[in-house]
């Protein structure tokens, strides 16, 4: 295809090296909290649902850019947006690795959270500046590298937690993300703005940051604090409030972050259910394993440290990155529907058994080897479900949103 090089400028391979090290920088930033959420949650004094908040706000922030991340690579170019990103992602690293407490690494967190961004927009630059066989070869290196840098995350914030400090663990990938985004801005020719006139839903997005911000920390407040029923009333009222306002600007906007009409469509909101199922399963799991590996062996848990905890979670950070890649052939043989089915099953199936199967070490890691399959085989194949051709950029539902 003659539009695959948007640009006569072709980029060489230290530009596609800094990329997919910027990935893997990337990777590991956003992996290193689960394995050592039991250590964060000693060190902060804070209680396990307030330590709950520390992986969960990042997600918080890539629910809101995930759906407009190209849409500004379009509009801006890719090599800006990219590396405007990353300064923010910068700042939150730094952030959390200074933090002295959690306010402070939680807004770390919340800064954080634009990486998700990053693998779009690279996506755009390789593609504009690559023929399409080299853009696609590309593309595979940055999103393997990314996969890498999940299970190096998983693997190594247990020994840098425990042999420097857990400060540490934020620091040194945040170091190597600041290293890349220099070469890249040094080596990476600029690219034109595509779409000048693809407007933003800046209003939805800051309405759907505070809905999922305000939510989550209603959540712990009403489970953590034993608030009245007077807090917990206001606590929803005000939920509801930004929730409805943020329905309301959804169905007014020219150009929406989620196209909230294609919610009337059966197939599209059978989809949000299941999307709903696997992602709370997963995120149940997700935080508890941790917990249960860290528990004192003379009680429910095992009595493992950081280390520890991230070597028997790694088999199902393999697994995840084994099943991403399999989503997308799952659904084209079997449909999205069959597979979102299947993961669904999976994974509930899999927090049942999990309520009396316990016990041994061995169990937990084939709980987690189970939902990292679930997940990550219908979230791929929720990914490969195209948008509707009147709006190519604007996600189908809030599902699309979600991973």
């Amino acid at each position: 295809m003659s539009e695959a090089v948007l640009s006569p400028v072709r980029i060489g391979r230290l530009s596609i090296a800094a990329l997919g090290i910027l990935a893997l920088a990337l990777g590991t930033l956003q992996s290193v909290v689960e394995p050592a959420l039991p250590l964060l949650q000693r060190e902060l004094g804070v209680s396990p649902s307030e330590g709950a908040l520390v992986g969960n706000t990042l997600l918080v922030t890539g629910a809101v850019v995930a759906p407009v991340a190209g849409k500004l690579g379009d509009r801006y170019g890719g090599k800006s947006v990219l590396v405007r990103l990353m300064a923010v992602v910068s700042a939150g690293g730094l952030l959390a690795g200074l933090a002295p407490n959690l306010p402070v690494l939680l807004l770390g967190q919340v800064l954080q959270g634009v990486m998700v961004g990053a693998l779009p927009l690279s996506f755009i630059l390789v593609r504009k500046h690559l023929p399409t066989g080299e853009s696609q070869l590309a593309i595979g290196v940055v999103m393997a590298l990314f996969t890498g840098g999940g299970m190096v995350g998983t693997l190594f914030a247990g020994p840098i937690a425990e042999g420097l400090s857990w400060h540490w663990m934020f620091a040194l990938p945040t170091i190597a993300i600041i290293a890349m985004t220099l070469v890249i801005t040094r080596l990476m020719p600029h690219d034109p703005p595509v779409q000048a006139d693809n407007r933003i839903d800046w209003p939805g997005m800051a309405l759907l940051s505070g809905t999922l911000l305000a939510f989550m920390l209603g959540l712990v407040k009403v489970t953590g604090d034993g608030l009245p029923p007077l807090a917990i009333g206001a606590i929803a009222v005000a939920v509801a409030a930004l929730a409805t306002g943020w329905v309301a600007v959804e169905r007014r906007a020219a150009s929406p972050m989620v196209d909230l009409r294609m919610l009337a469509k059966p197939a599209i909101w059978h989809s949000c259910v299941l999307t709903l199922v696997i992602t709370t399963s997963f995120g149940m799991v997700a935080f508890l394993l941790p917990q249960l590996f860290a528990l004192p062996a003379d009680g429910y848990g095992f009595g493992l440290n950081t280390t520890d905890i991230g070597l028997f979670l790694l088999p199902g950070a393999i697994a995840g990155a084994v099943s991403d890649s399999l989503g997308g052939v799952a659904a084209r043989r079997f449909g999205l529907r069959a597979v979102l089915i299947g993961g669904a099953v999976v994974t509930v199936a899999t927090v049942i058994a999990l309520v009396s199967l316990h016990t041994a070490e061995w169990q937990l890691v084939v709980a987690k080897v189970l939902i990292a399959i679930g997940a990550g085989v219908g979230s791929t194949a929720l990914l490969t479900r195209p948008p509707p051709p009147s709006r190519p950029g604007t996600p189908a539902s809030p599902p699309a949103c979600s991973w």
